[in-house]
């Protein structure tokens, strides 16, 4: 029987477990799937054997990299993994991240989306860029510690801003359960109808950030389908 897992700090939030038992229930397959927390990345060293693969989540996706023997062509475009394939031995780094947020955006995408404004910068914000700016839309990113060029501080943030980026996507932990009264703080008044607003987080189903976003006008997303689709992809390369 096969042996997957997730490899994450905290994992309470997760409904990754969940749906691939119910996949593999579903589909007859004879596989498990753990969720592995570690309290450092050096660990995985420790309990990477009798695995076939594994996802990678929050905050490992880009530590994870020294710990390969390889990545595929995507995720070192990326800078970030959130899968992984084990090929005789060999560890290889993928990222299914891209195919999963491009699945779920692209229904969405208006010419209006031009610009987008990421939260955060970590692994998760890697994807997502790449994906947009492969589509051809402008990308910055909202850091508590810009360092990078295209990056501003939560302190620049004011309404003309916040209208000139029609795209705002989440990709910090920021509200997720269960600090779930946490969001991010922008001046929400100044979105307006033709704004997309994104939360990766899909536990809780609706955070705080996508809620004063939704009461502004703006169409919201949380992350729950790209979860599904950047499973399905995991599961097809595990495979292949």
């Amino acid at each position: 029987m096969k042996q997957f897992g997730l490899i994450g700090k905290h994992l309470g939030h997760s409904f990754s477990k969940s749906f691939f038992e119910n996949y593999f229930s579903t589909k007859g397959i004879e596989a498990t799937y753990t969720n592995i927390e570690l309290a450092s990345i050096e660990q995985f060293e420790i309990i990477k054997e009798n695995y076939s693969g594994f996802n990678v989540t929050i905050p490992y996706k880009e530590s994870i990299i020294p710990f390969l023997d390889d990545l595929d062509d995507v995720a070192k475009d990326v800078g970030a993994v959130n899968t992984i394939k084990v090929i005789e031995g060999k560890y290889i780094g993928h990222n299914t991240d891209v195919v999963g947020f491009g699945n779920m955006i692209k229904p969405f995408l208006t010419n209006k989306h031009e610009r987008a404004l990421i939260l955060g910068n970590g692994g998760a914000a890697k994807a997502v860029k790449y994906v947009l700016q492969k589509i051809g839309v402008d990308c910055y990113h909202l850091s508590r510690n810009p360092q990078m060029e295209n990056e501003f501080s939560y302190d620049d943030v004011n309404e003309v801003m916040i209208d000139a980026f029609k795209l705002i996507v989440n990709t910090t932990p920021v509200g997720m359960y269960p600090n779930t009264e946490e969001y991010p703080l922008l001046p929400y008044q100044a979105m307006s109808e033709d704004h997309l607003v994104i939360d990766l987080i899909y536990n809780p189903e609706e955070t705080i950030f996508l809620t004063k976003s939704r009461a502004a006008g703006a169409t919201i997303l949380n992350g729950l389908s790209m979860l599904k689709e950047q499973a399905l992809e995991s599961y097809r390369i595990w495979n292949e």
